[in-house]
């Protein structure tokens, strides 16, 4: 954490997208900013998740009264692409992807749905998908649609690729300079998701 006349923070997030995750980068940003930072950079490195807690952290970050970079250090899927979008600067290392995909909702056990409840899942995943589409698409200059038809293509981008589509803006090697405070956030084992897609809904 930032002490003294340190100006900017660094968090290292190597984690899926979820509460307790979110949650600590959350915590933290708000204990630097009682502090005085000016600056914050997230290092992102992360297979997706949960889409209410990326969308809420997009919009958190995004609000934020300091400027705000974001770095891919290794694989930004799925909602952690919205998480990648928060950043003013967006750069990634030279070897790193970016997988924009569909939404999917998961269900458990044996769950059994009405007509009605099963609308209602899907226009809530409709929406997912839409604000999703619209996130990246103000990012890159991407009409909603187009956006929308690279999801269901389950488009993976290399750096390259993702300086040519204006999602990042600077390819670079170098996270952080040294000796700096670094607050990093990693999910244990039980944490992990059980797979790589942006879940709108975890069960009933």
């Amino acid at each position: 954490m930032p002490t003294g006349n340190q100006q900017e923070l660094y968090v290292k997030f190597f984690a899926p997208v979820i509460q307790p995750t979110i949650g600590a980068l959350m915590q933290a940003t708000d204990q630097a900013l009682a502090q005085g930072i000016k600056k914050l950079t997230l290092l992102i490195s992360t297979p997706g998740g949960d889409v209410f807690q990326g969308l809420s952290a997009y919009n958190y970050l995004r609000g934020l009264p300091i400027e705000v970079d974001t770095h891919n250090f290794g694989s930004v899927d799925s909602i952690g692409v919205v998480l990648f979008c928060a950043g003013k600067r967006r750069l990634s290392v030279p070897h790193a992807r970016f997988l924009i995909h569909p939404v999917s909702m998961n269900f458990q056990g044996n769950a059994s749905l009405e007509e009605q409840q099963l609308q209602e899942k899907l226009n809530s995943l409709r929406i997912d998908t839409e604000n999703i589409a619209r996130v990246i698409g103000d990012t890159v200059e991407k009409t909603k649609e187009d956006v929308v038809a690279a999801m269901h293509a389950r488009t993976t981008l290399n750096p390259q690729q993702a300086l040519e589509w204006k999602l990042a803006t600077e390819i670079a090697s170098a996270l952080f300079p040294a000796n700096v405070p670094l607050v990093s956030i990693q999910a244990s084992p039980q944490q992990a998701p059980r797979n790589s897609a942006d879940v709108a809904n975890e069960g009933l």
